[in-house]
């Protein structure tokens, strides 16, 4: 239930903020690594009620934040989660296999859509948002491939 309410929240929060300060737009860029590893999480946990969750922090964004904020973020938000959904369905890796391929998909993608229907698509923002985020996926993806290792040991 964390991993959902901090996913809501920081989506919501993100497009806030790169609607009241887009000047900031590194800084938000670089936040927005956690919402793909929440994202995952909630994917993990919920499954296809994902697609709740992105849809309910989407219609918070859009009375929130601006509409073209919220719109950008929509979008990007449904053609990554897509992938993650393919991804999810179709693949019988271990999970924290899953959560790397997706993020390795649906990443760049979210990036380049996001960034360019706002118009901040520039080369540090890029940068920074696709390293924060594969930066936060393959944290996760250590430990919990560590989690995997420790666990084979002890049986």
């Amino acid at each position: 239930m964390l991993f959902l309410v901090a996913y809501i929240s920081s989506v919501v929060l993100i497009n806030y903020a790169f609607s009241t300060a887009p000047h900031l737009d590194i800084i938000w860029s670089a936040w927005g690594g956690l919402v793909f590893v929440l994202r995952d999480m909630v994917q993990a946990r919920f499954g296809h009620g994902a697609l709740v969750a992105m849809l309910a922090a989407l219609v918070l964004s859009y009375i929130t934040s601006d509409p073209s904020i919220a719109l950008a973020s929509a979008t990007a938000f449904a053609i990554s989660e897509c992938i993650d959904w393919l991804v999810f369905s179709i693949t019988r890796r271990p999970l924290h296999d899953r959560l790397w391929i997706s993020s390795a998909l649906s990443i760049p993608l979210d990036t380049f859509i996001f960034f360019g229907m706002i118009g901040v698509l520039t080369p540090g923002v890029i940068l920074t948002a696709l390293g924060s985020k594969f930066a936060g996926v393959t944290a996760v993806w250590l430990i919990m491939a560590w989690r995997l290792r420790k666990q084979a040991v002890v049986s």
